[in-house]
C-alpha cells in the first residue's frame, strides 16, 4: 500500500477501482485538483480532515478504511531457554518458532522442533527466534513475538507425561489462559519445576520403602513447599500390537528374542515400573531385545508398537486405546499435579484447580480408558 510522508498508508486505488472512478473523477468529487489527488493516492501527501472525509463520502468508505497507520512491527524480546536446549538447538535452522510464556517474574522459551513441533498438529508458537546470548551459559535468546500482546497474556506451564493433559486445554482457554505443556517423564518434570520452569509437573513415582506415591520424592528433588493435587488413577502396563500375535501373557516373555521392546526414557515412572517387573521377574535390561530403544511419552510408545517397528512397550491403557492396540496391565498408579505453594493462589493455577471439581472433566478422563478420575483435585500438602 502507498505510504506517505507522515507515516500513513491509504487505500485509494483499490477502493477508486472498485467504483469504476477515474483520478480526475474522484478528484472532482472530492473538490480537489487531480495533480493534488494523485499525490494523495501515491502516498507522497497528507489529506487534511475535510478532503479524507469527501473521499470516503464519494467511495462509499470509512475514512480508516482508507487512511490507516502501518501495523507497529513486533519488538524483540529477551528470553531464558528451558532446560534441555543448548546453543546449537536454540540457534538452529533461521527464524526458528519458540513458544513464550512466563513463569512468576521469568520470561521463557521453549524452542520449537523435532518431535517438540507437533502432536498430530503444529503446535502454536508466539514468536521466532532471531538471536542468542553468546557468553559463558548461552541461556538468553532474543525472540520476535508475532503478537506482543501474546507475551504477557495469563499461561499455565505444566510439565508431564499424561496424555490426558489435551483435554484442560479448552477449559483454561474458556478462561482466557493458554495452557503450555511440556511432555517430561516425572523426574524431568520435578527438576523442571525446582528450576522454575513449570507452574505444575505431573509424575507418578512410588516409593518402594513405603508403598506410597510422589510425596517422597516431591520432597527429595522439590526445595521448597509443594501442595499435591490427585490428578486420577490409572493403569499402566504392556500396550501390545492389536490381537497380541507374539502371545505375551507377562513381564517375563519379554526376554524371548523374538519380542521388540520400545522402553521410555531414564527417570520416567513408565521406566522405573518395568525396572520393578523386571527384578521381579529375575530379569535385567540387557536380557530384553529394545531395552535401550526410548520414547518421550506414552503416546509414542503406542505409536512405535502400532506401526510394527515393535512388538511391545510400557506405558497407560489411555495410549493403548487411542491406539487402538491390546493391554495387559502390571500396576494402578496415582498421577499427581504438583503445584509449588507460591504459585497456588497464581490466577492461572486457580482456574486449573476449579477446572479439576468439575465432573464434567472427571467423565471426559475416564473416557480415554484405564483412568480413575474419582479423587481429581483431592489436596495434600508436601513440606
Amino acid at each position: 500500500m502507498p505510504r506517505n510522508s507522515g507515516g500513513l498508508e491509504n487505500n485509494l486505488k483499490q477502493a477508486r477501482n472498485r467504483v469504476g472512478l477515474t483520478q480526475s473523477e474522484l478528484a472532482r468529487q472530492a473538490g480537489i485538483s487531480r495533480q493534488a489527488y494523485s499525490s494523495l493516492e501515491s502516498g507522497a501527501a497528507n489529506p487534511s480532515t475535510e478532503v479524507a472525509l469527501r473521499l470516503a463520502q464519494a467511495l462509499s468508505e470509512r475514512v480508516e478504511s482508507l487512511f490507516y497507520l502501518p501495523e507497529r512491527l513486533p519488538v524483540a524480546v529477551e528470553a531464558d531457554l528451558v532446560s534441555g536446549f543448548s546453543q546449537n538447538s536454540a540457534s538452529g535452522p533461521p527464524a526458528q518458532r519458540a513458544r513464550l510464556f512466563r513463569v512468576g517474574p521469568k520470561l521463557l522459551a521453549r524452542p520449537l522442533a523435532g518431535a517438540d513441533n507437533t502432536r498430530h498438529a503444529v503446535v502454536a508458537a508466539e514468536g521466532l527466534v532471531v538471536s542468542q546470548d553468546k557468553g559463558s551459559n548461552n541461556r538468553r535468546i532474543t525472540v520476535k513475538p508475532f503478537d506482543p500482546e501474546e507475551v504477557d497474556s495469563p499461561t499455565l506451564v505444566m510439565l508431564g507425561c499424561d496424555p490426558a493433559v489435551g483435554l484442560l486445554e479448552s477449559g483454561l482457554r474458556s478462561k482466557g489462559v493458554a495452557l503450555v505443556a511440556g511432555e517430561e517423564g516425572s523426574r524431568q518434570a520435578l527438576m523442571g519445576l525446582t528450576k522454575g520452569e513449570a507452574h505444575v509437573a505431573g509424575c507418578h513415582l512410588l516409593d518402594d520403602s513405603t508403598g506410597g506415591y510422589n510425596s517422597s520424592w516431591v520432597r527429595q528433588l522439590v526445595p521448597f513447599p509443594c501442595t499435591l493435587v490427585t490428578f486420577a488413577a490409572w493403569q499402566q502396563g504392556l500396550i501390545l500390537s492389536p490381537g497380541n500375535p507374539k502371545q505375551i501373557s507377562g513381564v517375563a516373555g519379554l526376554a524371548n528374542p523374538d519380542i521388540k521392546l520400545v522402553n521410555r526414557q531414564p527417570g520416567s515412572g513408565s521406566r522405573d515400573l518395568l525396572d520393578r517387573a523386571l527384578a521381579g521377574a529375575g530379569l535385567s535390561g540387557g536380557d530384553l531385545d529394545g531395552y535401550q530403544r526410548e520414547e518421550w511419552g506414552h503416546l509414542a510408545v503406542a505409536s512405535a508398537v502400532a506401526s510394527g517397528n515393535a512388538d511391545v512397550g510400557v506405558g497407560v491403557k489411555a495410549a493403548a486405546v487411542a491406539m487402538g492396540l491390546d493391554f495387559l496391565p502390571l500396576e494402578e498408579e496415582r498421577y499427581d499435579l504438583v503445584v509449588p505453594n507460591h504459585f497456588l493462589s497464581d490466577g492461572p493455577v486457580q482456574v486449573l484447580l476449579d477446572l479439576l471439581r468439575r465432573p464434567v472433566l472427571h467423565r471426559r478422563v475416564e473416557s480415554l480408558g484405564g483412568y480413575d478420575a474419582s479423587s481429581m483435585g483431592i489436596q495434600a500438602s508436601v513440606n
